[in-house]
């Protein structure tokens, strides 16, 4: 079984701004409580995932590579809207990569970076742009964010 151990935090400031970032479209083709299932692309790629529920920092999760013109159709005609648009930059901190998103369209403003780890109680040290934790926050699961944008909060 494949899990994802992720940690989820505001941005206090552009300090982290740094790196050239790319451009992510996701949509969702399922947002029930118990899964979802996303599409993606990005760059030259298309991916289908399939999460589980979060339990605190831990939830199932499958990824498949997809043809990107098949990932896009999908985007297009199947998935709920608004699509999630973000730009990704990986920044490596201490040993682990963050991910921060800065979101675009309907969630422009949103600024968030996650940290994956190897177990839920592993220690790690934030670099100094990292303010509020958020995990465990539905608001900021970007599946949530179809249903109610950043720009309506």
């Amino acid at each position: 079984m494949a899990l994802e151990i992720e940690r989820k935090f505001l941005v206090k400031d552009g300090a982290w701004r740094n790196e050239q970032g790319t451009k992510y479209r996701q949509g969702y083709l399922n947002t029930d409580e118990e899964r979802t299932v996303r599409v993606r692309t990005m760059d030259d790629k298309g991916y289908l995932t399939v999460k589980g529920v979060p339990r605190g920092a831990v939830r199932m999760e499958y990824e498949y590579e997809i043809p990107k013109v098949e990932a896009e159709a999908m985007l297009d005609d199947l998935c709920e809207k608004p699509l999630i648009e973000k730009i990704r930059c990986k920044i490596e901190h201490k040993g682990l990569v963050w991910e921060v998103d800065e979101f675009l369209g309907e969630n422009s403003g949103l600024i968030v970076a996650e940290v994956e780890l190897e177990s839920e109680d592993q220690e790690f040290v934030k670099p100094e742009w990292i303010g509020e934790e958020v995990t465990g926050d539905p608001k900021y699961f970007n599946a949530n964010l179809i249903h109610y944008p950043y720009n309506r909060w």
